[in-house]
């Protein structure tokens, strides 16, 4: 989906950043595997500070979506490559709220903690580290990252 024009490396960092939202959202599924494999927690050390920003501020990623959004992606005046990766971006955010939506009332209740929880909070962490990491770099390579049926529904959001 490159056929849009030409992408500036302003364009391509710009295009990067949103996706630090759900990144920083889905840091939690992976505690437990943060603590079985500590390397993977040193990798993740620079969003320290953005993550203890994140969390003491109340609402505060309801307030980045919006923001995002409305200034972003209903902004036509913004490079049609930064819109589409930010409404990407915001797409992945909500399906992780879903995912924690269904683990925190639907299963945890059911389940109550133990190795199938872990499983699911594991493999949802790590859906999102591939999800964000191919999205970055295509990002950066100044490609659309197609990711299946996210990628399709920011499309149809940002003609």
């Amino acid at each position: 989906m490159t056929w849009r024009g030409t992408t500036t490396v302003a364009d391509r960092i710009f295009a990067c950043l949103p996706y630090l939202l759900p990144l920083l959202y889905g840091l939690p599924f992976g505690i437990s595997l943060m603590q079985q494999f500590p390397i993977l927690a040193l990798l993740l050390i620079p969003l320290a500070p953005l993550m203890q920003i994140y969390s003491s501020i109340p609402f505060a990623g309801l307030i980045i979506f919006f923001a995002l959004f409305m200034l972003v992606v209903r902004n036509t005046n913004i490079n049609h490559f930064i819109r589409f990766n930010t409404m990407q971006a915001i797409l992945i955010d909500i399906v992780l709220v879903l995912c924690s939506l269904v683990m925190n009332y639907l299963l945890q209740p059911v389940l109550r903690g133990g190795l199938a929880l872990e499983t699911l909070n594991n493999t949802i962490f790590l859906g999102v580290l591939v999800a964000v990491g191919y999205a970055i770099a295509q990002s950066i390579m100044g490609r659309y990252a197609e990711i299946p049926t996210i990628s399709e529904a920011a499309y149809t959001q940002v003609r």
